[in-house]
C-alpha cells in the first residue's frame, strides 16, 4: 500500500510540475514515458481518457493564437497533399500488412492511423470494421510507441536535416501520426513550425469522416462513424481571435494557457506508455508499423526538401 501510495504521490509530483511553463514538450514527455516503463502507471485507463480530452481542449485553445485567412490558406494548400499522403500510406499499409502477414483488421488500422492522426483515427476507424478489442489495443499501441519515438526524433533530425520551420511543419504533419506528438515536435522546433504543424494536421484529420464512411461503404459493416468536433472548435477560436483583434490581450494567455496544457498532455500521454503496453503491440504489427512509418517519413520529408510541397 505504501508503495502504491509512493508511485502515486510521485506522478502527480511530476504532472503539477509539467505546469511550470520552464518545463518544455520534450522534458515533459521523457519524463512521463521513464515514469511509465520505470514503475508504471497507477492510472492507466483514466490518464489515456484525461490526456485525449486535454489534448482536444488545447489545440482549441491554439486557435486563439492563429490568424483565420492564414489558417484558411495553409489548410486549402495542403487538402492535396493531404491526399496524396492519405493515399500512399494505405496503399502501402495494405501492402505491407500482406508481406508481414499481420491480421488484416489489425493492419487496416494500423494503416489508417498512419495516414491520419493516428488514436483517434484508430478509434474512429474500429466500430467502422468491427474490429475487436484487442485488434484496436494493438494497432493503438503500435502507433502510440512510434508517436512517442517521433517526438523525440523528428526535432533533432529536422535540425541536421537544416530544415526551415516552415519545412519541419509541414513534415511532422505529414509524417508524425498523433496530433498531440505532432503539436510537441512542432512547438519545440519555434513558434511558425507549431502554426503550420497544427493547421495542415488538423486538414489531415479532416479526411477521418470520408474515409471512414467510405470504408464503411466497402465492407457493408453499417458501424458508426464519429467526426472530432475539437476541429471546429480549433477552427472558431481562430474566427473568433481574428474578428476580435482589441481582446488579444486575453487570446494571447488563452493560448499560453494551451501550449502549457500540452506540456501536460504529453506527459500523460508519455506515462502511459508502459512495459505493458509496448508487449501488446507484438511484433508484426510493430514491424508493419515501424517500416511504413520510414516510408512515409522519408517520402513526405524527401519531398518537402525538393521543393514538391511547400
Amino acid at each position: 500500500m505504501k508503495s502504491n501510495n509512493g508511485l502515486k504521490a510521485g506522478f502527480w509530483i511530476l504532472l503539477l510540475g509539467c505546469c511550470w511553463p520552464g518545463i518544455s514538450a520534450p522534458m515533459a514527455l521523457v519524463a512521463g514515458i521513464t515514469f511509465g516503463i520505470l514503475v508504471g502507471n497507477p492510472w492507466g485507463a483514466a490518464t489515456s481518457t484525461w490526456s485525449r480530452r486535454l489534448l482536444q481542449a488545447s489545440v482549441v485553445g491554439l486557435g486563439f493564437g492563429m490568424n483565420l485567412p492564414e489558417l484558411l490558406k495553409t489548410g486549402k494548400d495542403a487538402f492535396l497533399y493531404t491526399a496524396i499522403s492519405i493515399s500512399f500510406t494505405m496503399a502501402t499499409g495494405y501492402l505491407l500488412g500482406k508481406f508481414f502477414r499481420t491480421p488484416q483488421r489489425t493492419s487496416t488500422l494500423i494503416s489508417f492511423g498512419t495516414a491520419i492522426c493516428g488514436g483517434s483515427a484508430i478509434a474512429a476507424m474500429a466500430p467502422v470494421i468491427k474490429a475487436e478489442a484487442e485488434e484496436t489495443g494493438v494497432a493503438l499501441a503500435t502507433v502510440f510507441t512510434l508517436n512517442s519515438v517521433a517526438l523525440i526524433l523528428f526535432p533533432p533530425v529536422g535540425h541536421l536535416l537544416g530544415m526551415e520551420q516552415r519545412q519541419f511543419g509541414l513534415w511532422s504533419a505529414l509524417a508524425i501520426h498523433d496530433t498531440s506528438s505532432v503539436v510537441g515536435a512542432a512547438a519545440a522546433y519555434g513558434g511558425l513550425a507549431l502554426a503550420i504543424g497544427t493547421t495542415v494536421k488538423l486538414t489531415r484529420a479532416l479526411w477521418i469522416m470520408p474515409s471512414a464512411l467510405l470504408a464503411a461503404w466497402f465492407t457493408k459493416s453499417g458501424g458508426k462513424v464519429t467526426f472530432p468536433l475539437f476541429i471546429i472548435g480549433f477552427i472558431a477560436a481562430a474566427t473568433i481571435k481574428t474578428v476580435l483583434p482589441q481582446l488579444d490581450h486575453v487570446w494571447h494567455p488563452l493560448n499560453n494557457i494551451a501550449k502549457q496544457s500540452l506540456v501536460v498532455t504529453l506527459f500523460l500521454i508519455g506515462s502511459g506508455l508502459t512495459r505493458e503496453v509496448m508487449g501488446r503491440a507484438g511484433i508484426r504489427p510493430l514491424a508493419q508499423g515501424v517500416v511504413l512509418w520510414i516510408l512515409v517519413s522519408v517520402a513526405s520529408g524527401t519531398a518537402i526538401m525538393c521543393g514538391w510541397i511547400n
